[in-house]
């Protein structure tokens, strides 16, 4: 029976002409993508964590080959707005024991002469021990899911993109 309704599921997924977003992502980038992250000397440190998450993203969501800037068919050009920590929760006794990171991206499209500006951010919430303060651990992984978060905003735009030219 579960097999059944399995390959009914299939049929009508195949039939509707379902692709998911990372097939209208790649119409929109190309199979070749090179990443700049532009460092912010305010924080160098954020601009490492969000580099290594924007290329894992181009990897394993868009499944395109990351290359250098010469042999891309699509830059991306990203740039760190803004990273917030803000208190979201309090215990009993007043102290911060949840905060949420909100990281704010701007990314360049560049494909030959034409560039395409797109806003993102991405939201990520972490609890901490009451009456202590964030770990350099713990920030970095905040500000890496963050980013990843924000990257997964940028391609559901890049993907709508792709979806409304055909």
């Amino acid at each position: 029976m579960r097999l059944a309704i399995f390959l009914v599921w299939v049929v009508l997924l195949s039939g509707c002409g379902y692709a998911p977003a990372s097939y209208y992502a790649k119409n929109v980038l190309g199979d070749s993508v090179s990443t700049e992250v532009v460092i912010s000397m305010e924080d160098p440190q954020n601009t490492v964590i969000i580099k290594d998450a924007v290329d894992m993203a181009v990897i394993t969501k868009f499944k395109t080959a990351l290359v250098s800037k010469k042999l891309s068919k699509t830059h991306l050009k990203i740039s760190i707005a803004s990273v917030l920590f803000t208190p979201l929760r309090y215990d009993t006794n007043g102290y911060v024991i949840t905060y949420r990171t909100t990281v704010v991206m701007r990314i360049d499209r560049i494909v030959g002469e034409k560039t395409s500006p797109y806003s993102t951010h991405g939201i990520y919430d972490f609890s901490i021990e009451p009456n202590a303060i964030i770990s350099d651990q713990a920030r970095f992984e905040a500000i890496r899911q963050g980013a990843q978060k924000g990257i997964d905003s940028f391609i559901a735009q890049v993907a709508a993109q792709g979806a409304n030219s055909k």
